[in-house]
């Protein structure tokens, strides 16, 4: 009689990662990189099963927002995803201090995807769409004419971009005579400013010098945009809209071509430039005024009738509520990286749909955040296109490892969805990733112990 294998010496040789109801998280690591195209923090979350989980936060921002939620988190089944958002929410906030939360959520996700062996897309209802469309900011190199980008985004089309965004304002005219007008000493300051930060990234400055600059460029460019007392000429108008005009005797006026980058302008100079060039059938201007001033995105948009978009720096559904309801956008623009995470903005695409309102992605951060974005896209109905900013970054694939993933994400100017479980990534690569590592913040995946009982009583009621 054949002797069959004990029971224990059986489970030896099977995944148990098919027990969702027992995955707990055990650790969570993070690793600064810099390039891919700006600064990000990285997100590992380690399970009792083996799987991990990998989030990102947002671009630009500081990993403690997402380091102060590990001790709320330990010990927790990741598989509970609204449970935990909930849990933690409160700890975000808009812009990147929605980074942590919503870096953290989309960890979860990928565990729950894994742990089950589902995409994240199935898990929010399934697919709208096998592909999804990518759209892509593009700069110029050398002198910033309308011809010259018209160059640069023909060059796009030519990799299969078929949705198209740059940028569009006083940045671009600054140094004009005549085009703008402010306090006087104030353009001449900002102009200063901005090649004083430059030169702290690239010169051995004191650390007293550095905080100066970083403190006086942070009270002048954080003065919103009604506040500033800067106006754009007729000359600085005509100069704007000429630059648009170039632009699409290059590349036509069939392909889908979105603004951004205007500069910190008030409400009257922003119906003015739209009015300048609304007859140039863009897709939207986006950004043009703070989010938070409502009414003032309602005038706009009933001025002119280029589509008014807005969203990469609100936190939560319930912050983009009073944007719809006041009709002022066409056009929501939320980031996966500070809207709190995968479920919150579908939730937010749906809000939207129901006022008639399209949703497009904000994103410019490492594959992790934009595969994130794509489960998004390809789960929402009322979804446009994504953002793709980094063409031009040779090893931003590379950074991912992945045995379901195409080699390449974007092909053609769209990322097509797999069935890879999760976002659909196998592991990161330290190889690359420690060839891009933040200078000031060196090391990959080290210790977090210290956070592992950073907790209060967090309740909001009594």
């Amino acid at each position: 009689m054949t002797n069959h294998p004990a029971y224990e010496e059986t489970l030896a040789h099977v995944n148990t990662n098919s027990r969702p109801s027992e995955l707990r998280i055990t650790d969570i690591r993070f690793a600064d990189i810099v390039g891919a195209p700006f600064h990000s923090s990285l997100i590992k979350v380690y399970t009792n099963q083996g799987l991990v989980g990998f989030g990102e936060v947002r671009d630009g921002a500081d990993k403690v927002y997402a380091q102060m939620l590990k001790g709320r988190l330990l010990g927790e089944n990741p598989c509970n995803i609204d449970k935990l958002f909930r849990r933690i929410k409160q700890f975000g906030g808009h812009a990147r201090q929605g980074g942590g939360v919503s870096g953290l959520e989309i960890a979860l996700w990928d565990l729950a995807g894994k742990a089950y062996g589902i995409p994240i897309y199935q898990m929010l209802g399934g697919k709208f769409r096998d592909k999804i469309r990518m759209y892509c900011d593009t700069e110029v190199v050398g002198k910033d004419t309308g011809t010259a980008m018209g160059l640069a985004l023909q060059k796009r089309m030519e990799q299969g971009f078929s949705f198209l965004k740059m940028d569009l304002g006083i940045g671009q005219i600054i140094n004009e005579p005549g085009t703008l007008s402010a306090p006087i000493g104030f353009l001449e300051e900002m102009r200063s400013l901005s090649k004083k930060r430059y030169r702290s990234n690239n010169e051995n400055l004191t650390e007293d010098e550095i905080r100066d600059i970083r403190n006086r460029h942070y009270d002048i460019y954080n003065i919103a945009h009604p506040f500033t007392a800067i106006h754009v000429t007729e000359k600085g108008l005509d100069m704007l809209e000429q630059y648009v005009a170039d632009v699409r005797a290059v590349i036509g006026y069939e392909v889908p071509l979105a603004v951004d980058h205007f500069g910190h302008i008030g409400l009257e100079d922003c119906i003015k430039l739209g009015r300048r060039v609304d007859k140039y059938n863009l897709a939207w201007m986006e950004d043009m005024l703070p989010w938070q001033y409502t009414e003032q995105y309602a005038k706009l948009a009933r001025s002119v009738t280029t589509p008014i978009c807005t969203g990469e720096d609100i936190y939560l559904k319930e912050n983009f509520k009073p944007l719809l309801e006041a009709g002022g956008v066409s056009v929501i623009h939320p980031d996966v990286l500070t809207t709190g995470g995968i479920l919150e903005t579908k939730k937010i695409g749906d809000m939207a749909q129901d006022y008639g309102v399209a949703m497009a992605i904000h994103m410019a951060e490492s594959p992790i955040a934009c595969l994130a974005a794509a489960h998004v896209a390809a789960a929402t109905e009322n979804f446009l296109a994504l953002e793709y900013h980094s063409c031009e970054v040779p090893w931003w694939d590379d950074i991912i490892v992945s045995g379901k993933l195409p080699k390449k994400l974007v092909q053609n100017g769209f990322i097509h969805m797999t069935d890879a479980p999760g976002l659909g990534i196998d592991d990161l690569n330290d190889e690359v990733l420690a060839q891009h590592v933040h200078p000031h913040i060196k090391g990959l995946w080290e210790s977090t112990d210290n956070w592992n009982q950073f907790y209060s009583n967090d309740r909001l009621w009594s």
